[in-house]
């Protein structure tokens, strides 16, 4: 950023003062202000330059913060033994997903991560169903949560990813059937407390993390919000990796 040394000065004292400092002169605030104004009209990138300052500046305090909550909440996102997992069970690499099963997005995102797992054998995927774009996605929500009572979380997941109609009542029965799946026990556990109390989990999940839509992903210490390609993908896991790879070398090395 660019400043004059006089607007330098004046903007330290008028913001940057101690409360404790002496107070200035009706005259002396005005002669500061006049300096201001004089460097502004003289060179307006400064104000320009200071905005984009302020911009990064939040944007790196909100980033600092989601850091925290993901650590804070790292139990919860990436060790959930009630969670869904696709991919290696057992992987070094964890990605969590956020998704709606209506959402665009996701279903653009629903073959790049399975060609991710394909070529990373390490790699897992934590699913958090996320159904926030009304009363359909709420119900196809409940049936992969109740489907996974019956082991067929995934093969009704990647039925209702590749759907491209609303997942009524009807259609779920259909989907669920055709993926092997009981349907009027799956009716029944659809309407379990505790498939809601896991969705109102994953809820709050999303609210800790600051996430505003779907797909989100969470790697590491990095949240990723919407679709992205598998190259980026790649990249992330092959980051994360690295990171756990390096944590876990013995000191010194």
């Amino acid at each position: 950023m660019r400043l004059w040394p006089g607007a330098v000065l004046a903007a330290a004292i008028l913001w940057g003062a101690p409360a404790a400092a002496q107070p200035f002169t009706p005259e002396q605030r005005q002669e500061i202000i006049g300096i201001l104004r004089e460097a502004l009209r003289t060179d307006p990138s400064i104000l320009r330059e200071a905005f984009e300052a302020l911009r990064l500046a939040e944007a790196e305090a909100q980033e600092e913060a989601r850091r925290a909550a993901i650590a804070a909440e790292a139990e919860a996102l990436f060790r959930d033994p009630e969670a869904p997992v696709l991919g290696n069970p057992a992987g070094a690499v964890t990605l969590v997903e956020f998704f709606d099963i209506r959402c665009g997005y996701c279903k653009q995102l629903h073959p790049v991560r399975a060609e991710l797992l394909r070529r990373n054998p390490d790699a897992r995927v934590v699913l958090k169903d996320l159904p926030i774009l009304g009363p359909n996605s709420v119900l196809g929500a409940r049936a992969l949560l109740a489907a996974q009572r019956q082991g067929k979380y995934a093969a009704l997941h990647d039925a209702l990813m590749r759907l491209r109609e609303e997942p009524t009542e009807p259609v779920l029965r259909r989907e669920a059937e055709r993926a092997g799946l009981d349907w009027a026990r799956l009716r029944r556990d659809m309407e379990e407390p505790a498939i809601q109390r896991r969705l109102e989990g994953n809820m709050r999940l999303a609210r800790a993390l600051n996430i505003e839509g779907t797909p989100a992903l969470v790697i590491g210490e990095t949240l990723i919000p919407g679709a992205v390609d598998l190259g980026t993908l790649q990249a992330l896991v092959a980051a994360e990796r690295e990171r756990l790879a390096r944590d876990a070398a013995p000191a010194g090395r």
